[in-house]
């Protein structure tokens, strides 16, 4: 069981937790493996990835099942497979080499990129199907069943379009074993309080109709699963906060002396229920975050984003009334029919945001993703995005916000893996073979273009 990212971000993913232990109490021997913190110091040693309960080298186990959250940690699974002398390409392994297994958060969007690597590929929830397909591996030396499992595909098999799966509701919730202080969620017992949204927002892969909307788990059963050693407990979904219970789970859970995270927060809900933010404060959050997504209120409107600018006000005032250090806002630039008007909309309101209470402005460039109603648009450009930041920076130049962006030319390179295919899943290894560098990734994915176009 590996992950294409270090050890801190893995242990923080309860996905990948949550699968392992399925394999697990399978009867199969499931050890995990991570991408070493320093890959070159890593190379340098000339030694291979190792697993953490025998210390067996990656490349020796037979069958190597990836979850691969974002496009970007394709680059991650590249340089894992290298480290363990694995050819990544399928079409280089032989028979001796390990098979690859292929899922995760990706696939409910685009995996046509993971295709190169893979020798099977499961789509969407996996509760249901990585055990049979990692039993009938062990009957039969090859992963070709996969194809007959819900959300399964062979990609040596051709270019099928495959329904993501949907886990029987049985499943739920998902949960860790294992918490540790050497985690992006430090000292965190992970614990799936719903699965999916039940909202439409235009530009999201989780949005209700991708796989059946939010299924609700009872507090009851929540609280059968919170093992009283576990110091903090981390309430997980995509829709975590439209839990209809949600104030009776957080104030049990206090009440226990638990501190809590919670994985996502919808502004209308903060102010429509100001007792979540009181009690996640008790819970030792310092940082009250939520999302905005668009800079305007006309925006956020056509993405059929249910914040208003009167909700985040009371974020804002709920942050200050609870002495939280800092409000969080995410925020998207460049989405569809984005203007330089809009950023001087965002630029007043959070000047107004940052008078109530400290402000940090999360900034990531507006990515257009398969399965949702903007998958057709277009990524804005870098030098756009980079305007507008620019333009962002210096409207707020001396107020109490703070902005911090992810970078416009990652955010390219994302893009071009979003809307691709098998081409930009190989020109991701042309990248990381050129060192991985932007300008790797641009010459690699700028060849995809002139192929196509010759």
């Amino acid at each position: 069981m590996a992950y294409p990212s270090p050890y801190r971000a893995g242990m923080s993913s309860l996905g990948f937790q949550w699968i392992t232990s399925l394999v697990a109490d399978a009867g199969f021997g499931a050890e995990r493996v991570y991408l070493p913190d320093d890959v070159e110091a890593w190379r340098k040693l000339r030694l291979p990835p190792l697993s953490m309960e025998s210390h067996t080298p990656l490349g020796n186990f037979p069958l190597v099942a990836v979850s691969v959250a974002y496009e970007l940690e394709l680059a991650g699974l590249v340089e894992l497979l290298r480290l363990a002398g694995i050819p990544p390409l399928r079409r280089d392994r032989t028979p001796g080499h390990p098979k690859l297994l292929l899922g995760g958060p990706l696939t409910f969007s685009n995996p046509l990129p993971l295709a190169p690597f893979a020798d099977a590929i499961l789509y969407g929830e996996a509760d249901d199907t990585v055990v049979p397909a990692v039993e009938g591996f062990f009957e039969t030396g090859t992963l070709d069943h996969v194809a007959l499992l819900p959300g399964g595909w062979i990609p040596a098999m051709g270019d099928v379009r495959v329904p993501v799966a949907r886990a029987d509701d049985t499943h739920l919730p998902a949960r860790s074993r294992i918490w540790t202080k050497d985690m992006e969620l430090s000292d965190m017992f992970l614990l799936e309080g719903e699965r999916g949204c039940h909202r439409a927002c235009t530009f999201c892969v989780m949005r209700r109709s991708t796989n059946g909307g939010m299924r609700l788990v009872t507090p009851e059963r929540l609280f059968e699963l919170v093992p009283e050693a576990a110091p903090r407990v981390g309430l997980v979904g995509a829709a975590i906060s439209d839990h209809p219970q949600l104030v009776p789970l957080l104030q049990e859970l206090v009440d226990r002396g638990k501190g809590v995270g919670i994985s996502s927060l919808r502004a209308d809900r903060v102010a429509l229920k100001p007792e979540i933010p009181r009690l996640l404060r008790l819970a030792g959050y310092q940082t009250l975050t939520v999302a905005s997504d668009a800079a305007s209120q006309r925006l956020r409107r056509e993405m059929s984003k249910g914040t208003t600018e009167a909700h985040l006000v009371a974020c804002a005032e709920a942050a200050r009334e609870h002495k939280y250090r800092t409000l969080k806002v995410y925020m998207m630039l460049g989405v569809p029919g984005e203007t330089d008007e809009d950023v001087d909309e965002l630029i007043a309101f959070t000047r107004q945001l940052a008078a109530i209470h400290s402000v940090a402005i999360g900034l990531a460039p507006f990515v257009p993703k398969l399965n949702t109603p903007l998958v057709n648009a277009s990524f804005a450009g870098i030098r756009v995005v980079e305007g507008r930041l620019e333009r962002l920076r210096a409207g707020l130049k001396g107020s109490r916000a703070e902005i911090r962006p992810t970078s416009p030319r990652w955010a390219w390179v994302e893009a071009r893996l979003a809307a691709g295919g098998v081409a930009e899943g190989e020109a991701v290894l042309r990248a990381v073979e050129a060192g991985g560098s932007f300008a790797a990734w641009r010459r690699a994915l700028d060849a995809v273009d002139a192929v196509e176009a010759g």
